[in-house]
């Protein structure tokens, strides 16, 4: 059985690219595979929407052979890294409106690992909290809210 790099390289070449893959793994032991072409723009696509049908296309491959099989990242030169930090600097700059004037807003909506990478940025964020519907829901969008002060700090003045 071929491995995700090797399933990956082959997917590649039959589509006409000239690549070098670098693997990596996170902390928790998830799989990156870092792509590095002459043609980026071109594997990407219009908002890394190529990169997400390769990587949906090679991690349906990787589970027909095995269910269990761990789901694979497909990167392109670091364009997932690059994006997530241009999200969650674009959602805090929206984010001090909503601690300046107390209002909640509503951002554009975004696909799961968009929203979780939003989520995560503010998790631990003492004035902004996040809230998105459920999965089941069709609305794919998260609102910004001021979180209220917790009780105990409102207690000690």
């Amino acid at each position: 059985m071929m491995t995700p790099k090797e399933l990956l390289d082959t997917m590649l070449g039959y589509l006409g690219f000239v690549v070098q893959i670098e693997e990596t793994r996170s902390e928790g032991g998830s799989l990156t595979l870092q792509i590095y072409t002459e043609e980026s723009r071109r594997l990407i696509g219009r908002d890394g929407e190529t990169l997400e049908a390769i990587q949906f296309l090679l991690n349906r491959l990787l589970q027909t052979k095995d269910k269990e099989a761990a789901k694979v990242i497909v990167d392109c030169e670091l364009y997932r890294s690059m994006r997530e930090d241009r999200i969650v600097q674009r959602v805090r700059e929206l984010a001090e409106r909503v601690r300046i004037t107390g209002r909640s807003l509503q951002l554009e909506p975004m696909n799961s690992y968009e929203r979780r990478v939003v989520h995560n940025a503010f998790k631990d964020d003492p004035d902004v909290a996040t809230w998105s519907p459920s999965d089941s829901a069709r609305i794919k969008q998260i609102t910004l809210l001021k979180r209220q002060p917790k009780k105990e700090t409102a207690q000690k003045e």
